[in-house]
């Protein structure tokens, strides 16, 4: 098969959540454990950081690779879903897999995929194992894809276990209060392995201390340990990077610290971060303050990380994010009132599979919206989001596509307005010109 045909038949042979919702969510590790041995145990032949979290975890992965290869690590990343192309799932130093891998790897194995049914994910996690280890990398950066306890990425048993945020998303296949849904993060703190949470949340740090209890494993709240402060006359939201000051038990520690990463939540991820390099510096790991501080303000140039506050236009100040439940948007909205503007533009699209209503309360009624739908089976019609978004005192039009919206939205806006395009991942994912300026 082609790259195409090889894609093509991953995608329909095999059930994909991220395009068709929970019919392509399978809970267990059967399949994946099976594949794994069948393949000769690839999981076990490299180094790993195995990160989990409601929002976060995608910075933070990307935050870790990004620090370890410019210490000058062999890196292996794993994250999902995918903006644009597959390949970016599974990187090497920054490098997205090689469409000829993926192409010979499904060739060799699909007569056991034939055999044992994997779904989409299943395979997708076998792929990146098989590859880290056959190029032998130093050390894995590995995202859980959905929940944690029963996510196909769990089969490893990292150096460290980090945890960023607990918020509500997905509740109908992780659980529809907040320690239910850190119960099943808290599946991936494995025995004896140290865990780290970024936040400390009052509702579920029983959960976590009890986990952590079970398995023997030490456990650390880094903002119990880390404060990330905004310098004085440092709040520009259009800047390339951020500068933050981060103390270390109430002590100064790295002053003037640059971030790659924008958005005023990066602060609560850099918590988790800095307490896991922390970690794997204790565990033999050699990384020096200026790898830090290199990696930090390289985030996206070393691993390609694109779609969390990036700015992909000036005038209007055009901004995208791919933040979609309740506490990421309330944060990126938060932020997005602080941008001086004259009038606010808000291209937006969402899921059919989540109650859309808590969320559409976030945003801001005195922007003029334009309604889209992204091309997944899963987007909710953009008429319907309209509908919905009417009835919560939000007003626009609805447009076929993202495209459409888009182009209307930077037609009518001034350079002095701000055009904001979210509400999913897969919305984010279908804009022309997403590379950050």
């Amino acid at each position: 098969m082609t790259y195409r045909e090889t894609l093509d038949y991953l995608y329909q042979q095999l059930p994909m959540y991220q395009r068709v919702g929970a019919a392509g969510f399978k809970k267990g590790l059967g399949n994946t454990e099976a594949l794994a041995e069948a393949m000769g145990h690839p999981e076990r032949k490299f180094r790993a950081v195995h990160v989990a979290g409601t929002n976060g975890k995608g910075s933070s992965s990307n935050m870790l690779s990004a620090v370890l290869q410019a210490a000058g690590y062999r890196v292996g990343l794993y994250t999902s879903p995918h903006l644009r192309e597959f390949t970016e799932r599974i990187r090497l130093n920054g490098q997205e897999l090689a469409p000829d891998y993926l192409v010979q790897w499904v060739a060799k194995w699909r007569p056991l995929f034939e055999q044992i049914q994997p779904s989409f994910f299943e395979m997708c996690v076998a792929l990146a194992y098989s590859y880290f280890a056959e190029e032998q990398v130093d050390i894995a950066v590995v995202e859980v894809g959905l929940g944690g306890r029963l996510d196909s990425t769990n089969i490893i048993t990292p150096l460290v276990s980090l945890i960023t945020n607990i918020s509500y998303d997905h509740q109908a296949m992780l659980g529809d209060t907040l320690p239910l849904i850190a119960a099943e993060k808290a599946g991936i703190i494995k025995s004896g392995v140290p865990a780290i949470i970024s936040q400390t949340q009052p509702e579920v740090v029983e959960v976590f201390q009890q986990k952590a209890q079970a398995e023997q494993a030490p456990l650390l709240f880094a903002d119990q340990h880390y404060q990330v402060l905004q310098p004085v006359g440092t709040t520009a939201t259009d800047a390339a990077t951020q500068l933050v000051d981060v103390q270390r038990h109430d002590a100064p520690y790295l002053a003037q610290l640059e971030l790659g990463l924008l958005g005023d939540y990066q602060r609560l991820n850099l918590t988790g971060v800095l307490a896991t390099i922390e970690e794997l510096q204790q565990q033999g790991f050699t990384i020096s303050e200026e790898a830090l501080r290199t990696g930090l303000r390289e985030v996206s140039r070393r691993t390609g990380f694109a779609g969390r506050w990036t700015i992909i236009g000036r005038r209007p100040l055009t901004i995208c994010d791919t933040a979609h439940n309740e506490a990421g948007l309330r944060l990126t909205m938060h932020q997005l009132a602080q941008v001086p503007h004259q009038q606010l533009h808000l291209v937006l699209g969402m899921v059919n599979d989540k109650d859309v209503t808590p969320v559409l309360h976030l945003l801001p009624p005195e922007a003029t919206y334009y309604f889209c739908q992204a091309s997944i089976p899963r987007a909710l019609p953009a008429e319907t989001l309209a509908a919905q978004a009417a009835g919560v005192g939000l007003h626009g039009t609805a447009y076929p596509t993202v495209a459409a919206a888009v182009q209307a939205a930077r037609a009518a806006a001034t350079p002095e307005d701000v055009l904001y395009i979210g509400g999913s991942t897969f919305v984010v994912a279908e804009v022309d010109d997403l590379q950050q300026l």
